[in-house]
């Protein structure tokens, strides 16, 4: 078994009365790309949400990368450098080209010359294919594109374990297979991806494991084609329910 770059254990966290983790196990190892699956509420975003020092959770362990976070601690300034996350909406600075976005907070945060950030910042573009759009702005980029520039965004730390919310959610067919070749070629580089997702064929194609997540607990666990063609769990199976059925 490969090393674990992300081990989670028992993880609560509540937002009021409501308890939307009970209890989680996480783990990933070393060029890993773990898929999180569940059905809207189930606690998905909000696990990633945690790992990234986001939310502060009331109970269980977290580490990355031999760094453990505690219950309800503030955002601990280490962590940047070994988690990097992509938001399902990419949020990036509009007022910034591409290239800015990706070395900002390299400049700024961790005091990287800036020669030395652009430069970087030049080279995650390229390997990502949008090498020729980093003078553009956010309004001016494709979805397909404004997710790379984020996943540059996200990489320009190095970190050990990046962090994918719903990657595929705006993208179509073509997008989805050219981004999970992407995510095969980050994980070959020693890169650990947590992602969560709804596309189920995308998962089997692309993901080393799947998480089911129900009411915020993980109720299934497994390789994908196991888990998503054999389902043992009603919540797993409601939720290819859902998938097939499309929208409404």
């Amino acid at each position: 078994m490969s090393a674990k770059v992300l081990n989670v254990e028992g993880l609560r966290l509540s937002r009021g009365k409501r308890e939307i983790l009970r209890g989680v196990d996480v783990s990933v190892g070393a060029s890993e790309l773990v898929a999180l699956m569940g059905l809207s509420g189930s606690g998905k975003t909000t696990v990633l949400r945690a790992i990234a020092g986001l939310d502060p959770f009331s109970a269980g362990r977290i580490e990355v990368d031999g760094l453990a976070l505690n219950p309800n601690a503030t955002l601990h300034s280490e962590l940047h450098r070994k988690v990097g996350m992509v938001f399902q909406f990419h949020c990036l600075w509009e007022h910034l080209t591409a290239a800015e976005n990706v070395w900002l907070a390299p400049v700024h945060v961790y005091g990287t010359a800036p020669t030395d950030a652009r430069a970087r910042a030049r080279e995650l573009l390229a390997d990502l294919g949008v090498a020729h759009r980093e003078s553009a702005l956010p309004r001016e980029l494709s979805g397909g594109e404004a997710q790379r520039v984020a996943i540059a965004r996200a990489l320009a730390a190095d970190p050990k374990l990046l962090l994918m919310d719903e990657p595929t959610a705006s993208l179509d067919p073509a997008r989805r297979g050219e981004l999970g070749e992407t995510m095969r070629t980050l994980t070959a580089k020693g890169r650990s991806l947590l992602v969560t997702c709804h596309d189920d064929d995308f998962v089997r194609n692309f993901a080393t494991r799947v998480l089911v997540l129900a009411e915020g607990q993980v109720v299934e666990e497994g390789d994908p084609r196991t888990v998503l063609t054999t389902s043992k769990h009603e919540a797993t199976r409601r939720l290819l329910d859902v998938r097939s059925a499309g929208p409404s």
